[in-house]
C-alpha cells in the first residue's frame, strides 16, 4: 500500500495518449478538483438513457454533493480518470475500494467497484475498453487485484466491455442487475485481446492518414515553386480521387482557385469535411494551424516542416508540444521534417510528398525515416521494375521524418492486414521501441516478408532528430534478436532492393539447394562459389556454352525446375552476338514461359549489364497472359500462418497474387543474386519454424515462490545489488542450476583445508578481475591430486602474480573435461529480456562468436541457439572429439531464461565458465546482480509513446 504522505499527490505517470477504435486519438487522464466544469459540461450532454444505465435511476442532472465526490480522489482508494478530445471530457471510469463488509473501505482492501459513463456521441469508439485498461493498470499499481461491476442487463455494451476484455472472470444475477467480478491480473488471452484493439486500432489510424477522401494543403505560395505550391501540384498531378484545397491566410480575398485547385484563407473556411492536412509553413506558424485544424475536426496531419528536434533544444520542445497539441485534438502526425506519404492504390492516388513523380503501383510497402533515402529508394525500384506496373511498384509508402508520433510500428500495424501490400521494405534510422517492434515484426514476418536495413549502426547515436531509449546491446545483438524475429536484416539499400525485388513476385524456396544453368561458364562459378559463401547447397553449374539459343535455355530451365533434388534456379547469361535486343526478348520469353510451368520454385537471373536482358524480363512479364496455374499452399510466396501474438484472432486475409504476372529477376553481379536468393531461403526456414516456436517447458524442481522470498529480502538492502558466491548459489539453486563450490583460500594453509573439505583432485583457480577467466595466462592449475601438489601450485602462482591478496585464490573440486561455454542473461531496459550463448574464450571475446534470443526461451530457441554459432561443431564431435552433452546444455539455458523471466527482479545473469561434458554441465562460475525491474509498457495498458 502507498504511505500516507503520497495519497494526494497528483499521479502525471498516469496520463496518456490513447489511439480510440475508428484511429482517432484520446487523452486519459486523472479527474481533479479543477475539473468540475468540465465534468458537469460532460454529463449534459450524456442521454438520459446512458445516465439511467449509470445510475440505475433518472439522474437528470449532478448535484454539487456529486461534483464534489466524483472530482475529489486520494488517487488509491477513490481513483476516477477522464478520457478527454479536444480538453472536453467524452468518458469518465472511476474505483471505489471495497472493505470486508461490503462497503466503501475504511481499511484497505483488495477489491474495488468500478463504473463508466461514455458520452453517446463516442460509444462504438473502443473509449470503455482504454479506460479499462487503465483504470485496471492503477488498480493494480494501488494494490487492488480485484474489480466487480454491477450492470443492468439492458446494457449490452457495458457487459460485453469487460466479457470481451479476457480477464478470469465470475457473473452473477441478483436483485435484477448482473455482478461481474474479475480478477485484474493480465493472462494470456488478455494480452492478445490487448494486442489485437491495438493492432486495429494502429492501423485504422494510419489508414485515415494513407486513404483520405479530402486533403487540405497548408502552406501554398501564391507563386510557383516553394513546398506548399510543390506538394499540391504532386496531389493533383497523380490524379487524387478525393476533393483538394489549397489554403494560406495570405491570399487575397478574391481569390478562389489556384492551379485548377480550390483555394481558402483557412482551413475553417472549407465547407467540407477535412481528413488530411498537409503542413508546408515555418515552425513558429504551425501551432495556429494545428489549432484550426483540430477545431474543424481535421483526422491528421503531414508536417513538412523543419525546425523540430534535428536543430537542437528548443526545436525538441516545439516537437513535444506539436505532439501534445495535435493528440489533444484526436489527430495523428507524421512528421515533422517529413518527405510525406503515398498511396498508389486507384481508389486513391495520393501524392502527398516531395516526390515530383507518382511511383508505380505495385504490392511493396516502403518506410523511410529519411526523405533522401526514400528517394533512392523510390528510383530504384522504378529502375529495376522496367516500368511494368503491378510488378515491382509500391503500394504505399511513407517517411516519417522525425517520426515524434506515427513511427515504423504504427505502420507495420497498418500493413500486417493490408490486402495490397505483400512485401515491406522498411529502412530504418532508429528504433524507438525496440521491445514492440520485435513483437510487431514477428506477427508480421508470419504473414508477408519484412526487409530492414539500419541507417547509423556504428555512430552510437540516432540522429538528432530521433529521440530513442537508451539500450545497451551492441549492434549485432540487436540484429539478431531481429532476425529471430523473422526480420530480414540486410546491410545496405541495395541488397534492400535486390531482397524485395524477389520477394515480390517469386516463390519462397523450400530449401537451400540451388541449380545453376547458363552461357557462361566463368559466371556459372562465380554463382557457385557465392552460393557456397552464402551457405547455400549449390548443383554443378551446367554450362549451356556460348552458343545457347533461346530454347536451349528454355529446355535447361524446365529441366532444372522439373528437378526434385533442387529448391531454386540461379540462371546466368551474356548477351547474344547478333542483334542483341532480339535475343534478349527471345530469351526472356523463353525463361518466363519455362518458369511459369513450375510455379513452386524461385527463378533468378544473373546478367552482364552490356544488354538488354533486365528490360527484356520486365517486359516479358508485363505482356505475359494473366492467368496462370495457381501455386499449391505449401509453395505459393506468403502461406499465412496463424499469427503468433494473437491466438484469439484469425490472420489477415492475403490477396491473390497468382494471377499477377511473375517478374523474374535480374541482378548484375552473382553475389547479389545469390545474397537475395540465400535471404529467402534463410526466411523460408523461419516460416516453418515459426509455424510450431516450440514451448516453455516446466520443471517439477523449480521453487518460484522460494526464490521470490530470497529475492525481496536481498533488495530489502537496496536498490540494487549484486549478490555474493552463496547467496548467487542459494538463489540459483532454487531453479536447480547447481554451482560448483569454491573455498577461499588466502594461504597455503587454508588451500589446504578448503581441499580436504572438497575432496582430491582439486583446481586451484586465481579470481582477480585480471585473471578472471583467462586460463591462457596460467591463473590456473588442474587436477590437483594430493596436498604437496596443492602447495607447490600454489607457491608458483605466487611467484609469477604476487601475493594472495592481489591473486584472490580459491580451490574448487575438479569438474570432468568438455568444452568451456558462457551462458548470460540481461535485462535490457529497451529491448527486454535477452539470452546469450557462446563459447568461453577469445572466440566469443574477440570474433563475437555469440547467439542471443529473446526471453522467454523455448525448446527449439534452445536447440537452435546452441547450434547458431560459428564454432558450434566443436560440441558435436569436431575432428574426432567426443559429442558433449547439449541437451544438459540446454536445458541450462531454459533453466536461466525460467529464472529471469519469472523474476524480472534478476537484472543480470552470467555463468562462466560451464563445462559442457559428455554427460552433463558443471556451471564452475557465476555472478548475478538483483535491481528493481525497469518498466514494462508492453505488459501495461495501451498508450502512444511520448519522444
Amino acid at each position: 500500500m502507498q504511505s500516507a504522505s503520497d495519497r494526494h499527490e497528483y499521479p502525471a505517470h498516469w496520463e496518456a495518449d490513447v489511439v480510440l477504435r475508428d484511429g482517432g486519438t484520446a487523452r486519459i487522464r486523472p479527474i481533479t478538483v479543477d475539473d468540475a466544469e468540465r465534468l458537469v459540461s460532460f454529463y449534459e450532454q450524456v442521454s438520459d438513457e446512458s445516465k439511467y444505465y449509470r445510475f440505475f435511476a433518472p439522474y437528470p442532472r449532478l448535484s454539487a454533493k456529486d461534483v464534489h465526490r466524483f472530482t475529489h480522489h486520494d488517487f488509491v482508494d477513490r481513483v476516477g480518470l477522464a478520457a478527454t478530445v479536444g480538453g472536453e471530457f467524452i468518458a469518465t471510469v472511476r474505483y471505489d475500494r471495497i472493505g470486508a463488509d461490503g462497503m466503501p473501505a475504511s481499511a484497505p482492501a483488495d477489491e474495488a467497484e468500478v463504473a463508466f459513463l461514455v458520452q453517446d456521441a463516442h460509444q462504438g469508439r473502443g473509449v470503455a475498453s482504454a479506460l479499462l485498461e487503465h483504470i485496471a493498470a492503477v488498480a493494480r499499481e494501488r494494490d487492488i487485484r480485484r474489480f466487480a461491476a454491477e450492470v443492468l442487463p439492458a446494457n449490452s455494451k457495458m457487459i460485453k466491455v469487460f466479457t470481451d476484455a479476457g480477464y478470469t472472470q465470475k457473473r452473477s444475477f441478483e436483485d435484477g442487475v448482473v455482478r461481474l467480478e474479475f480478477d485484474l491480473e493480465p493472462t494470456d488471452r488478455s494480452l492478445a485481446v490487448q494486442y489485437a484493439r491495438e493492432q486495429r486500432a494502429e492501423a485504422r489510424s494510419v489508414r485515415r492518414l494513407l486513404a483520405p477522401g479530402s486533403v487540405a494543403v497548408i502552406g501554398v505560395g501564391r507563386t510557383p515553386g516553394g513546398v506548399g505550391r510543390g506538394v499540391l501540384g504532386n496531389i493533383r498531378d497523380a490524379g487524387f480521387t478525393g476533393r483538394l484545397y489549397a489554403v494560406n491566410k495570405a491570399f487575397p480575398q478574391d481569390l478562389k482557385e489556384i492551379d485548377g485547385v480550390p483555394a481558402q484563407r483557412s482551413v475553417r473556411e472549407i465547407e467540407e469535411q477535412v481528413d488530411l492536412a498537409v503542413v508546408a509553413v515555418p515552425a513558429a506558424y504551425v501551432p495556429e494551424v494545428v489549432a484550426e485544424c483540430g477545431e474543424h475536426g481535421v483526422q491528421g496531419l503531414v508536417v513538412l516542416s523543419a525546425g523540430y528536434a534535428e536543430s537542437g533544444p528548443d526545436g525538441r520542445e516545439r516537437q513535444r508540444e506539436l505532439v501534445r497539441h495535435a493528440r489533444a485534438y484526436g489527430m495523428r502526425i507524421i512528421g515533422p521534417n517529413a518527405f510525406g506519404i503515398i498511396n498508389t492504390s486507384a481508389s486513391v492516388r495520393l501524392n502527398a510528398s516531395l516526390a515530383p513523380e507518382m511511383p508505380r503501383p505495385g504490392r511493396i510497402g516502403l518506410f523511410a525515416q529519411s526523405g533522401a533515402i526514400g528517394i533512392a529508394l523510390l528510383s530504384r525500384l522504378h529502375r529495376r521494375g522496367g516500368g511494368v506496373t503491378g510488378v515491382t511498384g509500391v503500394s504505399t509508402f511513407v517517411s516519417s521524418g522525425n517520426r515524434a508520433d506515427v513511427s515504423g510500428n504504427d505502420v507495420l500495424q497498418y500493413w500486417y492486414d493490408d490486402p495490397d501490400t505483400d512485401v515491406v521494405l522498411m529502412y530504418l534510422e532508429s528504433i524507438g521501441n525496440p521491445r514492440k517492434f520485435t513483437r510487431l515484426a514477428r506477427r508480421t514476418a508470419a504473414a508477408k516478408p519484412l526487409v530492414v536495413v539500419q541507417g547509423a549502426r556504428h555512430g552510437g547515436a540516432a540522429p538528432q532528430g530521433h529521440t530513442v531509449r537508451v539500450t545497451r546491446l551492441p549492434h549485432a545483438t540487436v540484429s539478431a534478436l531481429l532476425r529471430q524475429a523473422g526480420v530480414i536484416r540486410v546491410d545496405t539499400i541495395t541488397e534492400l532492393v535486390d531482397a524485395g525485388l524477389l520477394l515480390a513476385r517469386q516463390p519462397l524456396p523450400t530449401g537451400p539447394r540451388v541449380a545453376i544453368l547458363g552461357n557462361s561458364e566463368s559466371l556459372g562459378l562465380l554463382t557457385y562459389d557465392a552460393c557456397l559463401a552464402e551457405g547455400l547447397r549449390p548443383l554443378p553449374p551446367l554450362d549451356l556454352t556460348t552458343g545457347a539459343s533461346a530454347a536451349d535455355f528454355h529446355e535447361a530451365l524446365s529441366r532444372a525446375l522439373a528437378d526434385e533434388t533442387c529448391d531454386a534456379v540461379v540462371v546466368t547469361a551474356i548477351p547474344a552476338i547478333g542483334d542483341a535486343s532480339t535475343g534478349d526478348a527471345e530469351l526472356a520469353e523463353a525463361l518466363r514461359t519455362a518458369a511459369e510451368r513450375v510455379p513452386g520454385k524461385p527463378v533468378l537471373v544473373v546478367h552482364v549489364e552490356l544488354g538488354g536482358l533486365a528490360e527484356a524480363l520486365s517486359a516479358a512479364a508485363s505482356t505475359a497472359p494473366q492467368a496462370r496455374p495457381k501455386p499449391s499452399a505449401t509453395a505459393t510466396r506468403a502461406h499465412p500462418i496463424r499469427p503468433l501474438d494473437f491466438p484469439a484472432e484469425a490472420p489477415p486475409e492475403q490477396s491473390d497474387t497468382s494471377e499477377s504476372p511473375r517478374l523474374i529477376p535480374a541482378y548484375p553481379a552473382a553475389e547479389r543474386a545469390v545474397r537475395a536468393l540465400a535471404e529467402a531461403v534463410n526466411y523460408s526456414q523461419w516460416r516453418r519454424e515459426a509455424a510450431e516456436p516450440g514451448k516453455v517447458p516446466e520443471y517439477e524442481d523449480i521453487d518460484e515462490k522460494g526464490a521470490a522470498r530470497l529475492i525481496d529480502g536481498l533488495l530489502a538492502r537496496g536498490q540494487g545489488l549484486t549478490l555474493g558466491p552463496d547467496e548467487t548459489c542459494d538463489l540459483l539453486g532454487k531453479y536447480g542450476i547447481q554451482v560448483h563450490r569454491a573455498l577461499h583460500a588466502p594461504s597455503p594453509d587454508a588451500a589446504a583445508d578448503a581441499a580436504r573439505t572438497l575432496g582430491y583432485p582439486v583446481a586451484l583457480k586465481a579470481t582477480a578481475p585480471h585473471l578472471r577467466h583467462r586460463a591462457d595466462l596460467g591463473g590456473v592449475r588442474l587436477d590437483l591430486t594430493d596436498e604437496e601438489q596443492l602447495r607447490r601450485a600454489y607457491a608458483e602462482l605466487n611467484e609469477l602474480f604476487g601475493r594472495p591478496e592481489e591473486l584472490r585464490p580459491v580451490v574448487q573440486s575438479m569438474a570432468p573435461r568438455g568444452v568451456d561455454t558462457v551462458v548470460r542473461a540481461v535485462i535490457d531496459p529497451a529491448a527486454g529480456a535477452v539470452l546469450s550463448f557462446g563459447l568461453a574464450g577469445a572466440a566469443s571475446q574477440l570474433l563475437g562468436d555469440t547467439a542471443h534470443r529473446l526471453i522467454p526461451v523455448t525448446d527449439r530457441d534452445a536447440t537452435s541457439i546452441v547450434r547458431s554459432i560459428r564454432t558450434a561443431p566443436l560440441l558435436f564431435g569436431w575432428r574426432g572429439s567426443k559429442p558433449v552433452d547439449t541437451p544438459a546444455l540446454e536445458e541450462l539455458l531454459l533453466r536461466v531464461s525460467r529464472l529471469v523471466d519469472d523474476h524480472p527482479e534478476v537484472v543480470a545473469v552470467t555463468l562462466e565458465p560451464v563445462v559442457v561434458a559428455t554427460h552433463g554441465v558443471s556451471v564452475l562460475s557465476a555472478s548475478v546482480r538483483l535491481a528493481p525491474p525497469p518498466a514494462r509498457d508492453d505488459l501495461g495498458p495501451r498508450t502512444l509513446p511520448t519522444y
